[in-house]
């Protein structure tokens, strides 16, 4: 059986993205793209409606191609737990406002059982001071972490079945 996967929108941004001039950029958007190629159909993928959102966002020839690599996704669903989860971890990181989307992705895969959210956002979800005490904060209220990381760090070996 296939893992869970919820893809945050940086992965599909990155992975449809013109070439950075960013070095550092440049690479994530190969790495991702080796990836999506070689990694992604190994488990069952998922995002939310706050990815769609995001991904509607700015320059509409990359919104539609970022909404056309997403279009066989299975769109998990939103709710009154994943609003009050995305609340709380708004509160308990201390996140500026204007990451309220970071929070929801988090609730997302946390409220839903994933079994890795996959980001290129190091700064409020692949971050190990906040994985640390998503961690925490789950593990008191009950609620499973998934494994949170990067692409490159689900280059490595196949999955078992």
């Amino acid at each position: 059986m296939k893992l869970s996967l919820y893809v945050e929108t940086s992965v599909p941004s990155y992975y449809v993205s013109r070439d950075s001039r960013d070095v550092v950029v440049l690479a994530h958007q190969q790495i991702t793209r080796a990836w999506w190629e070689t990694r992604l159909p190994d488990f069952r993928a998922f995002v939310s409606p706050v990815v769609l959102e995001e991904a509607r966002a700015g320059d509409p020839e990359q919104a539609r191609k970022r909404l056309e690599v997403l279009a066989g996704f299975e769109i998990l669903e939103a709710g009154e737990n994943v609003e009050r989860l995305a609340a709380r971890y708004m509160a308990e990181f201390k996140l500026p406002g204007g990451a309220i989307r970071d929070a929801a992705h988090l609730a997302f895969a946390c409220v839903h059982e994933m079994d890795f959210l996959v980001t290129w956002n190091c700064a409020h979800i692949a971050n190990a001071e906040v994985v640390r005490r998503l961690a925490k904060i789950n593990a008191e209220a009950g609620i499973s972490t998934p494994t949170i990381c990067t692409p490159e760090e689900l280059l490595g070996m196949a999955q078992e079945e």
